[in-house]
């Protein structure tokens, strides 16, 4: 799939947008605060109906308008046109899928999967274990579309178990106990078959970059394994009675990256990470396309950032010959690398707000 056209009324500086991207390369270029960033926010917000950029989407409309509004026609792999729409205005959300009000964000996220790299996105490896989850959870989401209702469920037995701790009322704990071994047993197995399918191809993306052969990952099941679910949750009990949360479960899960015995964040060098972060995103990506799974767009917001000039040109020749669309933002078009080669591609120019296709480069 791939975004055939999008409109975008009072997201940041952009008033008004309309652009018809490439279904491979997306090159968008101009100076900081011109609207890039803008623009590829533009079109997360189409897929998720939220900003990757602030968790107040106030602060994502324009100066003195009251709402934004992207829209977007989408090419599904079947090669039916779906019709895409968000509103906003800092209460309440509007989502339109072929003309059709919707209540549910996930049936935007399944109809236009994006994957984002920004400069927060090499914290990965160095942050706490919510973000890995996120990364293994977004995975599992576009491939398996039975994975959320676990999720969701276990996530409701979680909030229960939690407020019965809290209030002292432990005659509904053994219900919730039971839920929770149930439905986070599910959310287990999805996500080790995950990270077992990807280490493969994450080794394979890994080397069009650097030579780390004894990388491997560690999955953390977020309880002692050797006593199993239930029986951590009973052992844990004083201490979660005392702290009024659960301390064992999914939500505690960790994806360690090993070298030998050692996290592979204290081992290798900053520009090595770098790499190994990219190749975790680049991963999941290929996976999709090696299962078949809905493709979508991959948005890389500041193109040149922790990337020195030789992996810049590694990594446009591996996304140009990938099957998804990418969008990629830098200051100078010289900072994309060497693009003589690229076949498949456009690029936009931005300045304040206004989004022009530069046809010299097409």
């Amino acid at each position: 799939m791939s975004l055939q056209k999008l409109t975008i009324y009072n997201v940041r500086n952009i008033q008004k947008a309309t652009l018809i991207p490439s279904p491979g390369l997306n090159l968008i270029f101009g100076k900081n605060a011109g609207g890039k960033s803008a623009l590829l926010e533009a079109i997360f917000l189409l897929g998720r109906a939220r900003s990757y950029r602030t968790s107040t989407i106030r602060h994502a409309i324009k100066h003195d308008e009251n709402q934004l509004t992207v829209s977007g026609n989408v090419l599904l792999k079947n090669g039916i046109n779906c019709q895409l729409g968000i509103r906003l205005d800092g209460k309440s959300s509007e989502i339109r899928i072929n003309h059709q009000s919707q209540q549910s964000r996930d049936l935007l996220a399944y109809s236009l999967p994006i994957l984002l790299i920004d400069p927060k996105s090499y914290r990965l490896l160095d942050a706490g274990a919510q973000i890995r989850r996120e990364f293994i959870d977004w995975g599992i989401f576009n491939r398996n579309e039975h994975f959320l209702i676990a999720w969701r469920n276990y996530k409701r037995a979680l909030q229960q178990r939690n407020a019965l701790l809290k209030m002292r009322n432990f005659k509904q704990l053994e219900i919730w106990n039971n839920e929770l071994v149930n439905y986070g047993t599910i959310v287990n197995e999805y996500r080790q078959l995950y990270v077992q399918n990807l280490l493969p191809v994450f080794k394979d993306v890994l080397t069009q970059f650097i030579a780390l052969d004894d990388l491997t990952f560690s999955f953390q099941l977020g309880w002692d394994k050797s006593k199993g679910f239930l029986s951590s949750l009973n052992n844990d009990l004083e201490k979660d009675i005392r702290y009024g949360f659960t301390h064992s479960g999914p939500h505690r899960s960790d994806l360690l990256l090993m070298i030998g015995q050692r996290l592979a964040k204290d081992f290798v060098s900053r520009g090595q990470l770098k790499c190994i972060v990219l190749a975790l995103k680049l991963a999941q990506i290929k996976l999709m396309v090696m299962e078949h799974k809905n493709n979508g767009c991959i948005l890389i917001d500041d193109f040149t950032a922790e990337l020195d000039w030789v992996n810049r040109n590694k990594l446009l020749s591996y996304l140009s010959q990938l099957s998804f669309q990418v969008f990629l933002t830098a200051s100078e078009v010289n900072e994309f690398g060497d693009i003589s080669r690229l076949i498949n591609f456009k690029m936009f120019h931005v300045e304040q707000g206004e989004i022009d296709e530069v046809n010299g480069f097409t």
